[in-house]
């Protein structure tokens, strides 16, 4: 069943209860007003029984005791003496009729059955007659009538109400939830197509399903975007996986096929191999780190900057003595993961030192609130390269003969953008200064 066709049955169900309600509490009502009615109607003709009998007297007419319909209501006039079980031409009188007769009990009501009708009765002490009674009488069939088109009034009233209520819920739904019909066609069509695209969803409303379906179109992008990353980084890393491996594989197929070890080139061939193997080890380790440090719930602690700065200049000084590293560093203390910054500064001081000249200087600056440059006095970044310096794989064309993977600065980029800060390159006139920004501990 649909979901506008349950949302219509619902609203027919809310609005076949609200008029049930109303009837329940609506027929009652006019049954007693009706009742009502009847009975002041009733007291009103027992009260004209005096006037009636003052016109006997002039006329000198005996007093009838058949009962006499006058309007819609019977009278009965009883006489003195009212005897109980005497039936004059009414209902049977009982030992109540004839105390209230010689006033010893007061005028009541009572319903009862005469000739296959059922009567509304009031019954009086008759005035100026000692010990004689004046009956009152309705007929509650005529009630039943009107209460029985009445019922079927508020019968027709709620199943036409619950139906029209139904259709017009149908049609609204049907409308509202016009966004997630779309919804879950683009979802279908993404199923179907394993394309993450949501295009054509309307999104031009505030209400919460346009939010919906501003959100969805938002996810499948993001998701798409994340995908396609992936398919290039799978590509990429195929493409710089196959050169080490290749020279390695081509290295121990020439051992093999010559006389190994015993070969006068073995050791350049396994020295090859071992750079290759290398090569191919940092390339993996890289990969892992940058796999590592892309997931967004990283674990983030105050931590002091200029500390994990000079660490990362204590290690690169003892590997790299053909360049000068200075630090200049300044209290800062920022929010972050200090596993992941201080990878971050091993990152660019590395890259530093790889295009710094022999005897070059590579200055490490730390300034608050949480900055950390590096700058270096190598041949600097071509405009052209300037904008992909950061991304995975990219390597200039003055690169392409250093080693490296083109990972490391990627790595620095993701991990800037974990902790909600930035990287960039700045070109100098001889060199360029790269900048990791980082918030401050608060």
């Amino acid at each position: 069943m649909k979901l506008r066709t349950r949302v219509g049955l619902a609203g027919a169900a809310v609005v076949a209860a609200a008029l049930l309600a109303a009837s329940l509490v609506l027929y009652p009502a006019a049954a007693a007003g009706l009742a009502g009615q009847h009975d002041g109607e009733l007291v009103l003709a027992a009260g004209q029984v005096p006037r009636m009998l003052q016109s006997f007297k002039i006329d000198g007419a005996p007093l009838p005791t058949s009962p006499v319909e006058v309007g819609n209501t019977l009278l009965q006039l009883v006489p003195p003496p009212v005897v109980a079980g005497a039936t004059p031409d009414f209902v049977p009188l009982t030992s109540r009729d004839v105390d209230v007769a010689h006033g010893a009990d007061v005028a009541y009501f009572q319903e009862a059955t005469h000739a296959g009708v059922r009567y509304r009765i009031y019954t009086a002490q008759l005035a100026q007659v000692e010990t004689g009674l004046v009956r009152a009488a309705f007929p509650l069939d005529r009630d039943a009538a009107t209460l029985g088109r009445l019922g079927l009034l508020l019968a027709v009233l709620t199943l036409g109400g619950a139906a029209i209520a139904g259709a017009g819920a149908r049609l609204a739904a049907g409308r509202v939830l016009s966004p997630i019909g779309h919804l879950t066609a683009a979802v279908e069509r993404i199923t179907a197509t394993r394309t993450l695209t949501a295009g054509g969803l309307d999104t031009g409303g505030r209400d919460e399903v346009a939010r919906l379906a501003r959100s969805f179109t938002t996810m499948t992008g993001a998701l798409q975007e994340s995908l396609l990353a992936q398919r290039r980084l799978v590509a990429d890393a195929s493409h710089e996986l196959r050169t080490p491996l290749t020279s390695l594989i081509t290295n121990l197929e020439l051992l093999e096929e010559g006389r190994g070890t015993a070969d006068p080139q073995a050791p350049a061939l396994v020295h090859e191999a071992r750079v290759q193997a290398g090569e191919l080890r940092a390339l993996v380790n890289d990969l892992v780190e940058l796999a590592r440090h892309g997931d967004s719930q990283i674990h983030t602690e105050d931590v002091r900057l200029d500390l994990l700065a000079g660490h990362a200049v204590a290690r690169a000084t003892a590997r790299a003595p053909r360049v000068k590293l200075r630090a200049e560093l300044a209290e800062c203390l920022v929010r972050a993961d200090p596993d992941a910054v201080e990878r971050a500064v091993a990152n660019l001081v590395d890259n530093a030192i790889k295009w710094s000249p022999p005897g070059g200087e590579v200055v490490v600056r730390v300034t608050p609130p949480g900055t950390l440059s590096v700058t270096d006095q190598g041949p600097g970044i071509a405009p052209q390269d300037l904008p992909f310096v950061f991304d995975r794989f990219y390597r200039a064309d003055a690169a392409r003969a250093l080693p490296g993977s083109g990972l490391g600065l990627a790595i620095v980029r993701q991990i800037a953008e974990a902790h909600g800060g930035t990287v960039r390159a700045e070109p100098l006139q001889q060199g360029v200064r790269l900048l990791l920004t980082l918030p401050a501990a608060t």
